[in-house]
């Protein structure tokens, strides 16, 4: 007799088709609610991997039990509805997704299935060209340009209806208006992913936990998000960028070759990504292996390599399969997220008092690293995150130096029993003071600024940086060795440690040569001009562009202790939050200690910057981007502040000027779409009279 829940030799049970149509039903409104939480909500609960799992397992069950397949299946159709606050507007032609490798057997078998397809046709080639390139974890969207000019800006949406977007992609400087071509094609549509480069998402990362803002889970939806905003001056702020990876309905105009189309794209000014042709499996798939390769060292998000057939005809012949083309594979990379169980959050106290918390993880592996800690950036962030100690949590290394929470799981936010919220504690973990948190502020800190043993460490390393004092040879490592030996106890005895040298030449990996250059380095940085001085005391808000700001300004710290908090904000850049900060410390006892002592060691702390010079800049401000080729942007600054102009470290409306040199990033990408004056370095040097 036959088991119930197995096949007979006639086929599958009834009791088994009614588990698999059970399961597939499961498995259809799981993965729906998925879509509208990536594709609507730009907030996904699980990851790339979880998602794809559940989908190979419905795609499994229709083909063991076709009757089970529907045209309204997930695996039929394109990520989700698309949301109505937007206009919905139907594609020219449908936007369709992508099968999925993930090793050689994979890839092989498509090929092999691509090659039985095209010989149905007729169609028999010894040999097959395809194009690899990068598969961009962004935004999918549509460009329609009419008679060259820019109609429409759709998303994907689900494949046939997207979201009318065209105002938001106007904001973006990579997206051309118009085709620069004399005669364009009457139609002309480009399809491309709106992304956010890794770096412009940390600084903008950094920038929010500095002011105790929640921090984004992660570039793409971020991106997508930003591209979704019914306000277009937000869209605008965003560092938003393009890749162009294809063409869609076209009049006029024809490719007999993808890579062909794509060079036309670049020749036009789209942004198109690294690519190449191969012929044959297997130099595609050590394509695919080299994309996987240097993945993290990319300065922009991906999850796979693409790889197409190049011949447009045959791309065309072998047709579509539900709601992938059969000429087009993505080779998905190894997940960079994992999941893992946070076991505790700790609070590490900063360099100006504010606590920081941590997590503590049961170890997994992220892309090939253990990890078993990672940041949360700060208290805000935790909240809005909801994140608990005993949660089941998403890590991630994406491009990250540090592996970092993305937030806890569907399965981690629905358990019962869940920890509290964690609360900083009410006493610093460095020093025991009682912390405190001021009204209408995002931080709990350490109020012990020069006590705090915490505190210190993280002072001693902003003062020795490179960005500050540049003291070579103060590593961390010995600035905690010091600390422990008693050689430092605040920020002047630095300039005390030649009184230690015998103690010094007695420890291991100090040599007669390494301490002479150590202390002579110590000795040069007492010519560090006073704006670095102001820089590396580190008093809170004080960042190097403020720092110079304040030193032009008041030209002495003597000067700017002694003003009120309203001249202090009437410094560029210094706001009258700031200001009163600025005040209260200098008011301090054990700041004016700490400057005397300073004074008394020979730094400069005063006299290094002169009220701004008048020439053809007066009033003007600038920003420096990129490399210049005949400068460093430290000459560049000298220059434009000998010429009467102010630098200044970002881009906005007020901004007169940007300089751009080569590898200019997303500050010259904003100076156009704010239509700021763009200089290179030779019309630098024309505007200031050489």
């Amino acid at each position: 007799m036959t088991p119930p829940d197995t096949a007979n030799e006639n086929g599958p049970t009834g009791e088994a088709v009614e588990r698999a149509t059970a399961r597939a039903a499961e498995l259809r409104d799981e993965i729906e609610h998925h879509n509208k939480l990536y594709y609507q909500r730009d907030a996904p609960e699980i990851t790339d991997a979880e998602y794809d799992a559940l989908l190979a397992e419905l795609r499994d069950i229709e083909s063991e039990f076709p009757s089970l397949s529907t045209p309204q299946s997930p695996t039929q159709k394109v990520g989700a509805a698309p949301a109505s606050r937007f206009p919905q507007v139907e594609h020219l032609l449908p936007m369709l997704s992508l099968a999925n490798a993930r090793n050689e057997d994979e890839l092989r078998g498509w090929e092999q299935r691509l090659r039985n397809r095209l010989a149905s046709e007729g169609i028999n080639r010894e040999e097959l060209s395809f194009v690899v390139e990068g598969k961009i974890d962004g935004l999918a969207i549509s460009l329609v340009y009419r008679d060259g000019r820019l109609e429409r800006g759709v998303t994907r949406g689900n494949g046939v209806i997207g979201e009318d977007v065209t105002a938001n992609l106007r904001t973006i400087a990579e997206i051309p208006t118009e085709l620069p071509v004399k005669n364009p094609p009457a139609l002309f549509e480009v399809r491309g992913e709106i992304y956010i480069r890794r770096s412009d998402f940390h600084a903008l990362n950094e920038q929010r936990a500095e002011q105790g803002h929640a921090t984004y889970a992660n570039p793409r939806n971020l991106a997508a998000g930003s591209i979704r905003q019914l306000d277009v001056e937000l869209t605008a702020s965003r560092p938003l960028a393009l890749w162009s990876y294809g063409v869609g309905a076209l009049e006029g105009v024809s490719f007999e070759t993808h890579s062909g189309a794509l060079a036309q794209l670049r020749e036009w000014g789209f942004p198109v990504n690294d690519f190449e042709v191969f012929n044959g499996i297997d130099a595609v798939a050590a394509a695919c292996h080299g994309w996987e390769e240097r993945r993290e060292a990319l300065d922009y998000e991906i999850d796979g390599a693409v790889v197409k057939i190049d011949d447009s005809e045959l791309m065309r012949r072998a047709g579509v399969a539900g709601r992938e083309p059969r000429g087009a594979i993505a080779w998905k990379f190894p997940p960079m997220e994992a999941v893992t169980t946070l076991k505790e959050i700790v609070w590490n106290v900063g360099r100006t008092g504010h606590l920081v918390p941590q997590a503590l993880l049961e170890p997994v592996v992220v892309t090939g690293v253990t990890v078993q800690h990672a940041t949360l950036h700060n208290e805000v962030d935790v909240v809005a995150k909801d994140i608990r100690e005993g949660d089941e949590v998403v890590v991630t290394r994406a491009g990250d130096v540090i592996p970092r929470v993305v937030g806890p799981t569907a399965a981690g936010r629905d358990r019962k029993g869940r920890a509290a919220p964690p609360a900083p504690p009410s006493e610093c973990p460095a020093c025991g003071t009682p912390t405190k948190k001021d009204e209408g502020s995002d931080w709990t800190y350490c109020p012990n600024r020069r006590g705090c043993p915490g505190q210190r460490y993280q002072a001693f390393k902003h003062f020795v940086s490179r960005a500050a004092m540049d003291i070579d040879g103060l590593g961390e490592k010995q600035v905690a060795l010091f600390l422990e030996l008693g050689f430092f106890n605040e920020l002047s005895d630095i300039y005390s440690l030649a009184d230690h040298r015998e103690a010094l030449l007695q420890l291991d990996g100090f040599g007669e040569v390494s301490v002479d250059k150590l202390l002579a380095s110590i000795e040069a940085s007492k010519a560090q001009p006073f704006w670095r001085v102001l820089f590396a005391i580190g008093l809170p808000g004080i960042g190097s562009v403020n720092a110079r700001n304040l030193a032009r300004r008041f030209g002495s710290i003597d000067a700017m202790a002694a003003a009120t908090t309203e001249q202090i904000a009437e410094t560029y850049g210094i706001g009258e939050v700031l200001a009163e900060s600025i005040a209260e410390h200098l008011a301090m006892d054990e700041e004016r200690e700490l400057i005397e002592k300073l004074r008394a060691a020979g730094l400069q702390l005063a006299g290094e910057e002169p009220a701004a010079a008048e020439g053809p800049l007066s009033g003007k401000t600038l920003v420096l981007t990129g490399t210049l080729p005949n400068m460093t942007r430290d000459q560049a600054r000298e220059k434009i502040e000998a010429a009467g102009g102010r630098v200044t470290s970002s881009v906005s409306k007020k901004t007169d000027y940007v300089v751009a040199g080569e590898e200019a990033g997303s500050k010259l990408e904003k100076a156009e779409r704010l239509e700021v004056t763009v200089l290179d370095e030779a019309s630098l040097l024309e505007l200031i009279g050489g």
